[in-house]
């Protein structure tokens, strides 16, 4: 299975989900113009990855700001890895956020009271 990277732009984030290391990422600012366009190959590629992954599949949220249609995908993702979980796999997510950003704070705690799969987070410094 091919590894799915894209560049961020000012508008998308960064895309690194790496299928032979099993670590994903999200990066940066994601408010596009059609989220449906943007994150619908994701979830394809996350569907695809579910069916034969690592042994430990460890995503990462470094987002500095998404817009509603985007919090929908994230929490999208989050219950594909919810299935992976609940299916036995290792999931571990990370949900980094900026110590002055008491918004994104609260988001990831937010999801995590929603979705059945520990979310770590963690406090980046400004």
């Amino acid at each position: 299975m091919e590894s799915l990277i894209i560049e961020n732009t000012n508008k998308t984030p960064r895309v690194f989900f790496n299928a032979l290391s099993g670590k994903m990422e999200l990066a940066g600012r994601s408010i596009p113009e059609n989220s449906f366009q943007f994150y619908e190959p994701l979830l394809q590629w996350l569907d695809e990855y579910a069916k034969n992954p690592q042994e430990l599949t460890h995503f990462t949220f470094k987002l500095d700001y998404f817009n509603t249609s985007s919090s929908m995908y994230i929490l999208g993702i989050l219950k594909k890895l919810e299935k992976m979980h609940a299916e036995g796999k290792k999931i571990r997510v990370s949900w980094y956020y900026d110590s002055e950003d008491e918004d994104m704070l609260q988001t990831g705690e937010d999801l995590r009271q929603i979705v059945k799969i520990p979310i770590e987070m963690t406090e980046l410094e400004s």
